[in-house]
């Protein structure tokens, strides 16, 4: 067998989602979650962020790059594109992957709060790349 089994294991486990209600909340959150990536994310690691299981289904996996978030859906989480659309004033991109410039984050966190299900921290996810099938 030449696949190695302990780089699938996930390295980080969910978080519980609170209810973010306020500017200041989501402030709060990414304080503390960009904290949390300084404290277990090596300076050598790719494709870091935040993966955002939604209650209704599928994952929103999240990363903030020179001044932009990257979103990339699951299939199974096309269904909140239109309220990232709305949020973001933006049309859906062609496939999951979403660039949006980094000042929607706070309002992006507030729209999808009551939608999530709980956080977890990923390494090495590959955001739009080959080895994730876009339908």
């Amino acid at each position: 067998m030449q696949d190695n089994h302990d780089a699938a294991k996930p390295r980080f486990r969910p978080v519980p989602w609170t209810a973010l209600e306020t500017p200041a909340d989501a402030e709060l959150w990414i304080a503390e979650h960009n904290l949390a990536l300084q404290e277990h994310i090596a300076p050598n690691e790719t494709g870091y962020g935040v993966c955002f299981t939604l209650a209704e289904g599928g994952d929103l996996f999240m990363q903030t790059v020179d001044g932009a978030l990257i979103l990339d859906l699951t299939p199974e989480a096309e269904w909140v594109a239109p309220l990232i659309a709305a949020v973001a004033q933006a049309a859906p991109p062609q496939g999951a992957l979403w660039l949006l410039p980094d000042d929607k984050l706070v309002q992006l966190l507030i729209g999808l709060s009551s939608l999530i299900a709980s956080t977890t921290l990923v390494v090495g996810h590959r955001f739009g790349r080959a080895g994730r099938r876009s339908l």
